[in-house]
């Protein structure tokens, strides 16, 4: 029997969510501020990505970027953020909170689920910033999420292929293990051999060329290294199909 392979497409636009759905994505991670790791997006965009594409929708559900220790105001920010998804008829929302000693904010993860019920929940990277992981693994199972996004605690999953690897073995199937950070064509294969893992999260993106003529050459919006004054960050097409079709060769083999 062969094996499947779950592709979630991180996506940072309506655009992204129609181009990842035409890839041949499993499901959508919607986000907006990509750069500052996601945090969540307008009602406007999860209610047209919500008209445009039928895979799977799940916005991410964070007030802001940096850490994940939130106080009683941003609490209530994200209680009202997974009401309205529910409303806009979203299959699931993606969240993680933890304490200040590095611990899963177990009682208000858990509230955060029932909340969502009947909408899928995965826990994000704010695993990653975990004091144990292994523990943390099962106060997440604990909560009554799906699964976590995780890169096995290092800034890139290849780097975590290590505890990638003891995670889905110690899972046992409780909760899914879905690997995310700089999951790409050239690496695919490797993760899927090496991890165990049957869920993958990617961008699958790519800077195209802003179609402005005019550019103020005095004024930088930006400022970020590496990132295109000019450039507008899309999911590619053709990155998803590549990737998923690696995975699913991989994974069979």
């Amino acid at each position: 029997m062969s094996k499947k392979i779950t592709l979630e497409i991180c996506a940072g636009s309506v655009a992204s969510c129609i181009a990842a759905e035409a890839g041949g994505a499993s499901r959508i991670e919607l986000c907006d501020n990509l750069l500052e790791g996601g945090t969540t997006p307008s009602y406007a965009t999860i209610a047209i990505a919500r008209e445009k594409v039928k895979i799977d929708l799940y916005p991410i559900i964070r007030p802001r970027g940096g850490d994940f220790l939130y106080d009683d105001l941003e609490y209530a920010i994200m209680q009202k953020d997974i009401q309205l998804c529910k409303e806009l008829g979203c299959n699931g929302v993606v969240i993680g909170l933890l304490t200040a000693d590095g611990k899963i904010d177990v009682p208000r993860t858990k509230a955060l689920v029932e909340l969502a019920w009947p909408m899928g929940v995965t826990f994000h990277r704010a695993f990653d910033m975990t004091e144990d992981p292994l523990q943390a693994l099962e106060d997440v199972i604990s909560t009554g999420c799906e699964r976590i996004l995780t890169s096995g605690q290092r800034n890139t999953a290849i780097e975590g292929i290590p505890l990638l690897k003891t995670l889905v073995e110690k899972a046992e199937g409780r909760i899914a293990i879905m690997v995310g950070s700089g999951v790409r064509v050239n690496n695919i294969t490797q993760l899927v051999q090496e991890t165990g893992a049957v869920e993958f999260h990617t961008t699958a993106r790519a800077y195209e060329e802003s179609g402005m003529v005019y550019r103020n050459p005095n004024v930088s919006m930006g400022g970020i290294p590496g990132v295109p004054e000019y450039g507008i960050s899309l999911t590619q097409v053709e990155d998803v199909k590549k990737i998923r079709e690696l995975a699913t060769a991989a994974a069979n083999k």
